[in-house]
């Protein structure tokens, strides 16, 4: 905010904390109530401060909200115009079985499920190419590297331009101090830039 940026943050359905209706909406997809939430929470602060401009919105998250940001610009491209996803969950069928069964349920038993709450096969059939980053440590033993090596990989197959930032030796958080500012320092700059 201090750099000129609107900040709203949003927790939307699926998020723990609101009681287990609220957390289990989520169930079979991951990704189509998540960002509806945010589609409307950006509206709903738009209609209480005149002043949003709707034309220039940029999302940024880590690890979910990685990849809520990463599925924010390849699904909804005509709300959200640029983002940064760092550590993003970008194929759920690579991630921790106890969280990801949780809500979808085993991969063999419901494929459709995890082909729905992918970002993987996305930039295929995506709209209009929005500017996007991917951040990830190499180090990840949470979130592993190859999501947002398959992501890059698609984007690329499907013409899509972006930036991916490597961090040698980080893991899912870097938990050096300059390291992190100076990663929220390269966020601003480049949705900044992309953002006009």
């Amino acid at each position: 905010a201090d750099q000129g940026f609107a900040v709203v943050v949003a927790d939307g359905r699926g998020t723990p904390g609101r009681g287990p209706a609220y957390e289990r909406a989520v169930h079979g997809d991951l990704a189509g109530p998540v960002l509806e939430d945010q589609v409307a929470a950006l509206h709903a602060a738009a209609a209480a401060v005149g002043d949003l401009d709707l034309d220039r919105v940029g999302i940024r998250g880590w690890s979910f909200g990685g990849y809520l940001a990463a599925l924010a610009v390849l699904r909804r491209p005509d709300v959200f115009h640029a983002a940064v996803a760092g550590a993003p969950v970008t194929d759920w069928r690579l991630y921790d079985t106890h969280y990801t069964e949780r809500y979808l349920g085993h991969p063999d038993e419901h494929p459709e499920a995890y082909a729905r709450s992918s970002v993987v096969a996305d930039p295929a059939a995506a709209g209009p190419v929005r500017p996007l980053m991917l951040v990830h440590g190499l180090a990840d033993d949470n979130v592993v590297a190859a999501h947002t090596l398959r992501l890059s990989s698609a984007l690329l197959a499907a013409g899509h331009p972006h930036t991916v930032l490597p961090l040698s030796g980080v893991t899912h958080m870097t938990p050096q101090e300059v390291v992190a500012e100076n990663l929220l320092l390269l966020q601003v700059g480049f949705l900044r830039d992309a953002l006009g």
